[in-house]
């Protein structure tokens, strides 16, 4: 007799991944035989360094490297994880309890509200944003609340707005600059506002920095550490995959706070066994030689950047010209839904783009196109969204 499998809660309540449901339709699409060009995942396309990958090979034939690695990451990758935040933002980091390796930053934000959320908690996070952020929180057993990004706040969270009742019961709080996915970047005067309200409630900020090193026109993002009382009140996670090219890696950090990282270095220690030590070994070589090529591979992503706006221009479509990530988040025409016009596009010119409620109801009025794919498809896509009728 086959048993009657039964969800938790926690997953049967979850709406469908967002880029699953995606991929879904356009796999729909190919089956039809139309040639779509994808811009949905922010998954670059350009091949990891060849100094990287080197590094790799190397380091994979050591049989050391073959062995359990450290649940909190090998102390020569935490080192130069420390040495790379003094180089580039000019920010002190003890390597034993102030960094923490990551498999991908994307594992340490979702662990993360485990080591300080209790049930009845509430976590804070940027709505529209990475779906993590409350899938997180609910995970473990908090409430999340949505903080709305608006274009009339340039897409930063208003603190004023979120009620007393919320801040008092609220324990952790998502911040994302540059942010994805609507690009905007963040100043150190929010920054000082984040932190006075952080260390007034008592809640820990957490800000996801995966894009600060992908930004153009001579503009360079803040880290958050930066800002006098940052280390007090916050961790900063990081990710090697958007800088380097190193999505499939799965190698990031986390750094700040010592109290916060050896809390969320607890929870590691229960649930996974560390970041594979040749992948560590190749991120240490990235970080030392961090700005090899990488001016090459910001330029690819500006003028992919520069295309596509100009076909926003052309089709008549309002845009904030992006500083930073490889997205570029813009507005769907009036009266049509941020999921109507994805699937029209989709159905009528091929082309793949992000509804923007699927980073939250704050979204609504928006989509985003990801940069990571060859710039002739790029140019394509353009061709075809002046095309489209709405």
């Amino acid at each position: 007799m086959l048993m009657d499998v039964k969800w938790a809660k926690r997953i049967a309540d979850l709406p469908p991944y967002l880029f699953a449901e995606i991929d879904e339709k356009k796999n729909e699409m190919k089956a039809k035989g139309v040639d779509v060009i994808d811009l949905g995942v922010g998954d670059p396309d350009i091949p990891t360094p060849d100094f990287i990958i080197e590094a790799l090979k190397k380091a994979a034939e050591d049989p050391e490297n073959h062995r359990y690695p450290s649940y909190v990451g090998m102390l020569s990758y935490r080192t130069a994880v420390a040495d790379w935040y003094k180089e580039r933002f000019d920010v002190d980091l003890d390597p034993k309890d102030e960094v923490i390796a990551l498999i991908g930053s994307k594992e340490g934000i979702a662990h993360t509200p485990l080591a300080f959320i209790d049930p009845g908690d509430t976590g804070l996070y940027s709505d529209p944003g990475y779906p993590v952020y409350p899938t997180s929180i609910s995970f473990a057993g908090g409430t999340p609340y949505a903080m709305p990004l608006l274009k009339e706040n340039d897409f930063l969270p208003d603190l004023d707005a979120i009620p007393e009742g919320v801040r008092e019961k609220a324990k952790i709080m998502f911040i994302n600059y540059p942010n994805n996915p609507t690009t905007a970047v963040a100043g150190e005067e929010f920054y000082r506002e984040v932190i006075d309200f952080a260390a007034k409630y008592n809640i820990l900020i957490c800000h996801d920095a995966a894009y600060t090193e992908i930004a153009y026109d001579g503009y360079k993002p803040l880290s958050f550490l930066q800002v006098d009382g940052a280390k007090d009140v916050g961790i900063e996670f990081h990710s090697l995959s958007k800088t380097f090219d190193m999505t499939g890696w799965r190698i990031g950090f986390a750094v700040g706070n010592k109290k916060a990282i050896g809390g969320l270095g607890k929870i590691k220690t229960n649930i996974d066994s560390g970041a594979f030590q040749a992948v560590q070994v190749a991120g240490i070589e990235a970080l030392k030689h961090y700005q090899t090529g990488l001016e090459d591979r910001k330029k690819i992503f500006q003028e992919r950047r520069d295309i596509f706006c100009k076909g926003l221009d052309e089709a008549g479509l309002g845009y904030i010209k992006p500083k930073a990530t490889f997205y570029v988040w813009f507005e769907v025409p009036k009266g049509v839904s941020s999921k109507d016009f994805s699937s029209k596009l989709l159905e009528e010119a091929g082309i793949v783009v992000t509804p923007g409620t699927g980073f939250g109801k704050h979204g609504e009025g928006y989509a985003r196109v990801s940069t990571t794919f060859d710039t002739e498809r790029i140019v394509q896509a353009v061709e075809r969204l002046k095309e489209a009728k709405f």
